[in-house]
């Protein structure tokens, strides 16, 4: 169980942000503060002041990856397994105490991707093998992206969102730059927010065993919402990763101990989401896809080099 107690090292608050640039009105709408009630402190317990400190570092010092054609490997999979080929990449740190079983290739295990943490487990966030919003490929008419955990466990903390690579491993998702995340322990939201996030939704309490969450992006202004238990809740944020073209998104969950963590994540290569809609916003129906093609056999799913030697990438 969660101490209600916080380290005495916490992260710090109030921290002055950079200015922003110029206001261009040609420009796609920015991300902008949420009018919910703004948390200095976590609800539970913070993250180090050395991790904080740690992290601000690693962002400065490594820019955020440009937009790229998914390599030859990955095109076949995703041709073989559709949205089963998405996996979730073991993170490097030692902090990661646990295992992940990414699902094979046939029979019940196909598409879910399993991940079972230690007690003393800390934080780290855990990405996506490939992304799930891909700057360089087409939405081919779709609303969005989306997938979905099932929670099995949850002694320690769980979160769940996105994150553009590079990301500190050892942060929660919506802590550092371009990442978004619900954390499933206090129900708050937090978009690049080292502090104690938002209040999200009153329709949100509590997540418990059993339950399933999912992360939905709509293409339209860059909308993020939240589902609990096949229930769309309100949107989470807006005007993230525009414009599209400049970003590859990665699926991101955290995990945190003290305390044993379990949970199964579904791409849409497994059974059907709990939110019915979700079905017709599964990654392989864009990741993959060129721009302007009619969405026949033909368009889909080129390798860097034949996309380099065959037709010109455009943006949208």
């Amino acid at each position: 169980m969660l101490s209600l107690f916080k380290s005495l090292g916490s992260k710090d608050k109030g921290k002055a942000r950079e200015h922003a640039p110029p206001h261009n009105p040609d420009a796609p709408p920015e991300w902008q503060p949420a009018p919910e009630q703004v948390h200095a402190e976590g609800l539970y317990a913070d993250a180090s002041t050395a991790d904080y400190e740690a992290a601000e570092d690693f962002c400065m010092r490594y820019p955020q990856e440009a937009p790229r054609m998914l390599s030859s490997d990955a095109v076949d999979r995703i041709r073989r397994l559709g949205s089963g080929a998405w996996q979730l990449a073991v993170p490097s740190t030692p902090r990661f105490r646990g295992v992940i079983h990414n699902g094979g290739e046939k029979g019940p295990a196909m598409g879910v991707v399993r991940v079972v943490t230690e007690y003393d487990c800390q934080d780290v966030c855990i990405l996506s093998d490939l992304p799930i919003l891909a700057g360089l490929y087409d939405t081919r008419g779709r609303p969005g992206v989306y997938y979905e955990i099932k929670i099995i466990r949850m002694d320690g903390v769980i979160a769940v969102g996105t994150a553009c690579r590079p990301y500190p491993e050892w942060r929660l998702p919506g802590w550092n730059r371009l990442s978004a995340g619900l954390h499933l322990d206090d129900c708050r939201k937090f978009f690049e927010d080292p502090d104690g996030g938002r209040n999200y939704t009153p329709d949100l309490r509590a997540v418990a065993p059993g339950d399933t969450v999912g992360v939905g992006y709509s293409w339209q202004l860059g909308t993020l919402f939240y589902t609990h238990n096949g229930r769309r809740l309100p949107d989470a944020f807006s005007g993230l990763y525009l414009p599209r073209e400049m970003h590859d998104v990665y699926a991101a969950i955290g995990v945190s101990g003290p305390g044993v963590c379990e949970f199964e994540v579904n791409f849409g290569g497994g059974s059907d989401f709990e939110w019915k809609e979700g079905n017709n916003w599964k990654v392989e129906g864009h990741v993959g896809m060129m721009p302007g093609g009619a969405g026949g056999a033909d368009d889909e799913l080129p390798s860097y080099s034949d996309a380099r030697n065959d037709r010109a990438v455009t943006y949208q």
